[in-house]
């Protein structure tokens, strides 16, 4: 694992108003993620997880402070360069799956690649590896609605891999699934840290998703500490 940092947040500072209130969402935030780690952003719903991981994908600016993605000022890009930074370098995963509902599971994987002009050979071999990755190639015709909803996540991280992300972004990608099913998308998002060479921070408030992460942030009040729990000896 290189000692270079591939994500490195300094002195976030993201405050939102509403009238005379102010609600300061991130306070002071400063980390670095090594490539190939994955690390788990913990904290209860309105800690400001997802404020952060919108500031470190550049779907949102702080008020304070810079992110550095693969040694690019992602809080200074202009918003055509933050389109491409999202297209090539950041792969994004949600809760609520977004896929394209009269798209079939192959079809929405490989729409990233259509919208970089992937030969139809190149990206028809892609899509299928990517299905078979993430153990869904035998439902690759299926549209959304005739897949269950872990089904329809693994789409949704297939999708994210498809033009070769060096980091994946996934806000509670298991908030909408079972225990069971939410831990078996953990664990393929681990697998595929390994297997894919991508590093992953995945926000979760869900206590037993913790220990499949290399590190554990957490966040309450808009403020980060490294929480991880020491290795057992």
């Amino acid at each position: 694992m290189s000692d270079e940092p591939l994500v490195v947040v300094e002195g976030l500072r993201k405050v939102y108003r509403t009238g005379p209130k102010e609600v300061v969402a991130l306070r002071d935030v400063s980390f670095s993620v090594r490539p190939g780690e994955l690390v788990a952003v913990r904290g209860r719903s309105g800690s400001g997880k997802t404020t952060l991981l919108n500031q470190i994908g550049g779907l949102d600016r702080p008020d304070a402070g810079r992110v550095l993605v693969s040694g690019q000022d992602v809080t200074a890009m202009s918003e055509d360069a933050l389109l491409e930074l999202r297209r090539d370098v950041i792969g994004f995963v949600f809760q609520s799956f977004g896929l394209i509902p009269v798209l079939s599971a192959a079809e929405n994987v490989g729409v990233p690649m259509r919208l970089v002009r992937m030969p139809a050979d190149e990206r028809e071999a892609r899509v299928r590896m990517l299905l078979a990755l993430v153990g869904l190639e035998q439902h690759a015709n299926q549209r959304p609605f005739e897949l269950s909803g872990g089904q329809r996540q693994r789409v949704a991280i297939a999708r994210s891999l498809a033009n070769r992300p060096r980091l994946l972004v996934a806000d509670e990608p298991t908030g909408q699934l079972d225990s069971q099913t939410g831990r078996q998308i953990m664990e393929l998002l681990r697998a595929l840290v390994r297997s894919e060479g991508v590093t992953a921070l995945v926000a979760t408030h869900d206590p037993s998703l913790i220990t499949l992460a290399d590190r554990v942030l957490e966040i309450s009040d808009g403020a980060v500490h490294d929480a991880t729990l020491p290795s057992p000896t």
